[in-house]
């Protein structure tokens, strides 16, 4: 008997899969009102959900559990199946038991999501049947099909925590920064959690830039610097142009593609370095990066409305993704207003006050970090909503410049005013 805990999207592509698999499984949920509980009762599974305050009666004939990203180990349903020595583990785990073609595995703080559409648009365009999922919205067990050539997943820490025997054919950790570190009892935890993926890779690629990423050998790299190796990805800027590099060969101008910033470079040139390890094609991985537009909420442009940009970083849930849409965006504009807030995170926020402090026209503060940060940040410029609403960051925004750029890079994480970054994101469009 499997036991799945949770039932949300994951929870509820567990349940659907072991269904069509006819294995036995019962499904608990800590909640009376789980979000996906409508949905899988009107599907008329065999096993009725299990609501309400978890007991240690659930693990009674239990033989694995699987567990979804969002419930913590510190639960106590956790710790007694440890006790009991039953295995714990993501969907991802029960994925890599079924699937039949290649998989790769993207994580990393910040561009898993841009790296893994990228590299899934090379592979379409090369002519391959691809499937994308994993942490970035599609359950990677809804994606296995016999047809499929490739898979490509975004992994979450959280869903690498419960992983312990995945195949994957290539890998990248694109970057590590401190986050979700109200999950993890320090930041080293993290980083091991991250790290972890390369254990599972036939061929790795290693970002040269992340000083937290171990040097390896028999592996691709990639970096903002003139590659060593004839295989490696890299740059170099001649006459104030920036060109992607493989090896000495020259392969596009940066001015070609329509991201935005060096840490979308460097995104750019990991899916090229994941490309090259499966064997696309140079010439079509170039012409999928020319085409490849920013996903949404992460630093997407809007509008121009009276002299003002509107960007979208609503994905920006952590201090450091906030700094990079900041930097960013200061090299073409001198006036930028910050719509900045929610629920912050157990990590240092110091160095994200001292780019606001040194470069920012103005902020405006949203949610339940609202008072923190007024203590920290010592800009006069500084305003915070009184309804807490995202129409009035907006509307105190536009009052703040005639011209420039209004951004919304929250750094924190959404769910005290929205159900997640998307909504947070949809939100502040619809006010524009």
């Amino acid at each position: 008997m499997k036991l799945i805990l949770g039932l949300g999207k994951t929870g509820f592509s567990i349940a659907r899969f072991l269904s069509e698999q006819n294995i036995n499984y019962k499904i608990a949920d800590s909640r009376m009102n789980p979000p996906f509980l409508s949905k899988y009762t009107s599907l008329l599974f065999k096993s009725k959900p299990i609501l309400g305050i978890w007991t240690s009666s659930l693990l009674i004939e239990v033989d694995e559990v699987f567990i979804s990203p969002g419930i913590a180990q510190s639960e106590t349903i956790v710790g007694w199946a440890m006790k009991k020595n039953i295995p714990i583990v993501s969907d991802i785990e029960l994925f890599s038991r079924f699937a039949k073609a290649p998989v790769i595995g993207i994580t990393g703080s910040n561009g898993k999501s841009t790296v893994t559409k990228l590299l899934t648009q090379m592979i379409a365009d090369s002519g391959m049947l691809v499937a994308i999922g994993g942490n970035i919205g599609i359950p990677a067990l809804d994606c296995l099909n016999e047809k499929i050539e490739y898979y490509v997943l975004e992994l979450s820490s959280y869903q690498l925590d419960y992983s312990y025997h995945l195949n994957l054919i290539t890998g990248v950790v694109l970057n590590i920064t401190p986050d979700h570190l109200d999950r993890y009892s320090s930041f080293e935890y993290y980083i091991h959690s991250k790290l972890s993926l390369y254990q599972y890779c036939q061929y790795s690629v290693v970002n040269l830039d992340e000083p937290l990423i171990p040097k390896q050998t028999n592996v691709k790299y990639f970096g903002i610097n003139i590659p060593k190796r004839a295989n490696d990805f890299g740059t170099v800027t001649c006459h104030n142009i920036c060109y992607l590099l493989k090896g000495n060969n020259t392969l596009m101008s940066v001015d070609e593609v329509q991201l935005i910033g060096e840490h979308n470079t460097k995104n750019i040139l990991a899916a090229l370095a994941l490309g090259d390890q499966i064997k696309l094609p140079i010439s079509s991985m170039i012409q999928s990066i020319k085409n490849f537009k920013a996903l949404e909420h992460r630093l997407e442009w809007v509008i121009k409305k009276q002299n003002i940009d509107y960007y979208n970083d609503s994905k920006a849930t952590n201090a450091i993704s906030t700094i990079i849409a900041i930097q960013t965006l200061m090299y073409k504009h001198q006036n930028i207003v910050l719509i900045l807030g929610g629920i912050a995170k157990k990590e240092d926020y110091t160095l994200l006050f001292k780019f606001i402090n040194k470069g920012i026209t103005g902020v405006v503060l949203i949610g339940q970090s609202t008072r923190q940060f007024l203590q920290e940040i010592n800009t006069n410029s500084i305003i915070y909503a009184n309804t807490n609403t995202m129409q009035e960051a907006v509307n105190i925004a536009r009052s703040m410049i005639s011209n420039g750029v209004i951004l919304l890079s929250p750094g924190c994480a959404s769910f005290d005013m929205f159900d997640n970054f998307e909504h947070r994101g949809r939100v502040f469009k619809d006010c524009i």
